[in-house]
């Protein structure tokens, strides 16, 4: 896909803050640390669109991006390990569970895993949660950069059979490459 333009529309805690929902929209959710905000930006093609962080959990509020005028990119909070105030993280279940059972036009939820480590179970409540509410997922292994090509492979099956999914259904991505960037496109143009 050619992005010809990317606005910031907006950051959100409630529904009555969220933009219209007249277009189409993609989510984005990973545990903290997982790489969601370089991937974003790789997709993009910008560079500090979304900020990126080493210290995990910094994405604390629904982002809301307009793509060429014609969907939207929803940047959801990390979940799992951050180091913010135990009553900032209680908050972030509700927040995105609301969006997520909420938000029409969404078209599908990236899940974002890191490829070198096996699902944890934040990932797998995920998982289930979307399946149980019929909402389509795209999943995709992030720092795939970090191993050699064998090891990728290695990775992907065993993430893979942990999630009882066929091997050929995880995406695999590098933000420092551009791996699985044309491949993550196609996923996300046959859901919008």
């Amino acid at each position: 896909m050619k992005i010809k333009s990317v606005a910031f529309v907006k950051s959100a805690v409630k529904p009555s803050q969220y933009p219209l929902p007249e277009r189409p929209e993609v989510a984005f959710a990973g545990r903290s640390n997982v790489g969601k905000s370089s991937l974003i930006n790789t997709l993009l093609g910008r560079k500090n669109l979304v900020k990126t962080s080493s210290t995990p959990g910094r994405t604390q509020t629904l982002n809301f991006f307009l793509i060429n005028d014609g969907f939207y990119i929803t940047d959801l909070p990390g979940y799992g390990y951050a180091r913010v105030p135990q009553g900032v993280r209680k908050k972030w279940g509700p927040m995105v569970e609301t969006y997520l059972k909420s938000r029409t036009g969404l078209g599908a939820v990236v899940v974002i895993l890191d490829i070198r480590r096996l699902p944890n179970q934040g990932d797998h409540d995920l998982l289930e949660w979307l399946a149980h509410y019929k909402i389509p997922e795209i999943v995709v292994l992030t720092k795939a950069d970090k191993l050699k090509r064998n090891k990728q492979v290695h990775q992907r099956a065993l993430i893979a059979e942990d999630l009882g999914r066929d091997p050929s259904l995880l995406s695999v991505f590098s933000a420092t490459t551009g791996l699985g960037k044309q491949a993550l496109w196609r996923a996300l143009e046959a859901v919008l």
